[in-house]
C-alpha cells in the first residue's frame, strides 16, 4: 500500500459541475481510515473549497497550492511557502495593465486583481469566495505567486512575456473551459518540487508516493513519484508520464486511482 496521494483538484477531483462525485469521496475516506495521507496538489489557492476539499480530505496534513508555491497545514495554517521575485512583480501588473489582460496576484490566504469582469468574477465563483476585487497593491502578506487568467486565443502573448527566474505552469479547469490558467512562480518552484518536501515530511520514499493529475502543470508532479497517474481526460503530455491512466474526472477516475494505490 502507497503511503501518499497527491491529487489535483479541477479536472481531477472536481469534474463540470464543480462538484465531488461521492464514491469518490468515499474512497478517499477509505484510503485515509487505512492510514495513507492525501495531499491536495493543486493551482488553487489554500482558501475556500480548495482550503475545505484538503481539511476534508486529511485535516491534519500538509497539502500543495498555487503549483507548488504554497505548502499549508491545513489544522494550523502552518505555511512552508516560496515567496515571488519581487524584482519581476511591477513589469507584469505593467503588461496586465497596458494589455488589458487579467492577472491575479496572491499571497497564502489572499489575492488581487488587475482587471474586473466576467472571468475574474467567475473564477471567485470556482474558488468558492465571494467576488470583492482589491487591487494587487493593497495585499500585505508576502505574494507567492501571480497567476494569467486568459481566453486561450492570448496564450500564446502571455507565454511570450518575461521569463528570466520565472515557471510557467499552463492548467484548465472544466468549470471554465473558455479561460486559461496561466501561473506563475520563481523558478524552480513546481508541484512536483512541493511534494517531494511534503514526503520528506512525512518520512516517505518517492516510491511510496502517488500523484493524480490531467493538466499539464501536473506533469513536475507525476514525474517525481513512484506511482503517476493520469486521468482519462489527461493532456497527451500527462498521459505520456503515466503509469497507469483511469477514467476521467466524471466517471470517477479519482475513485479507481485509489482504489489501485491500496492494492499496491
Amino acid at each position: 500500500m502507497l503511503g501518499l496521494i497527491c491529487i489535483d483538484v479541477d479536472g481531477t477531483l472536481v469534474g463540470t459541475g464543480n462538484t465531488v462525485r461521492e464514491d469518490v469521496w468515499a474512497a478517499l475516506a477509505d484510503a485515509r481510515a487505512r492510514g495513507v495521507r492525501l495531499a491536495i496538489c493543486s493551482g488553487r489557492p489554500a482558501v475556500g473549497n480548495a482550503l475545505q476539499y484538503a481539511k476534508r480530505l486529511d485535516p491534519d496534513g500538509w497539502h500543495i497550492f498555487q503549483n507548488g508555491a504554497s505548502i499549508v497545514k491545513a489544522d494550523t495554517g502552518e505555511s512552508l511557502s516560496q515567496p515571488f521575485p519581487k524584482d519581476k512583480l511591477p513589469e507584469l501588473l505593467a503588461l496586465a495593465r497596458q494589455k488589458d489582460w487579467l492577472l491575479e496576484v496572491y499571497t497564502d490566504t489572499e489575492f488581487g486583481i488587475t482587471k474586473r469582469g466576467d472571468f475574474a468574477e467567475r473564477h471567485a465563483a470556482l474558488l468558492g469566495l465571494p467576488y470583492e476585487p482589491r487591487e494587487p497593491e493593497t495585499l500585505t502578506g508576502t505574494v507567492v505567486r501571480v497567476q494569467w487568467v486568459v481566453p486561450y486565443a492570448d496564450t500564446e502573448a502571455v507565454m511570450s512575456g518575461p521569463h528570466e527566474g520565472l515557471d510557467f505552469h499552463p492548467a484548465g479547469s472544466p468549470v471554465m473551459p473558455d479561460a486559461n490558467f496561466i501561473s506563475v512562480t520563481a523558478a524552480g518552484i513546481s508541484k512536483g518540487s512541493a511534494i517531494k518536501r511534503v514526503a520528506e515530511g512525512y518520512g516517505l520514499d518517492l516510491s511510496r508516493v502517488m500523484a493524480v493529475g490531467d493538466g499539464e502543470n501536473d506533469v513536475s508532479s507525476l514525474k517525481v513519484v513512484g506511482y503517476p497517474v493520469a486521468m482519462g481526460n489527461a493532456e497527451p503530455a500527462l498521459k505520456a508520464v503515466a503509469k497507469e491512466v483511469v477514467a476521467g474526472v466524471d466517471e470517477g477516475g479519482l475513485r479507481e486511482a485509489v482504489e489501485l494505490a491500496l492494492r499496491l
